[in-house]
């Protein structure tokens, strides 16, 4: 199972920011962080970087019921989205799939909702 799903999309990666932004509130997402990679690793360590943003996306209410779920599934959050150049020059987004991450616990619960999450950010990138 792949532990993330995207595609390249023709755009600049400031629209592809703006967008994927929008499409995820469409889903019920909000954007609690974003980690601009780039300027950190040449803040921190003076490398130069492509282009690299991680959204760190959330959706309050399937947050709240994998909560009720299971306490420790804070570990898990956010759903992050990532917007990328690639070293081919293209712009790529792509976000996790939230089912392969929660293999590694083991509660049936949690099944149902990485599912409907699944569905929901699937459809934010199939949108872009």
């Amino acid at each position: 199972m792949d532990y993330f799903f995207g595609k390249t999309v023709p755009l600049s990666f400031d629209e592809a920011i703006a967008k994927v932004t929008a499409a995820l509130k469409e889903e019920g997402f909000g954007v609690l962080t974003q980690i601009d990679v780039t300027k950190t690793l040449k803040e921190k360590i003076g490398a130069d970087f492509r282009p690299y943003r991680i959204l760190g996306a959330c959706n309050p209410n399937f947050a709240y019921q994998a909560l009720q779920a299971e306490e420790h599934i804070g570990l898990m959050f956010p759903c992050n989205v990532v917007v990328q150049e690639t070293p081919g020059g293209e712009i790529e987004v792509s976000a996790v799939d939230p089912l392969a991450s929660m293999q590694a616990i083991e509660n049936d619960s949690l099944g149902d909702i990485a599912g409907e999450v699944r569905d929901k950010l699937r459809r934010v990138i199939e949108t872009l």
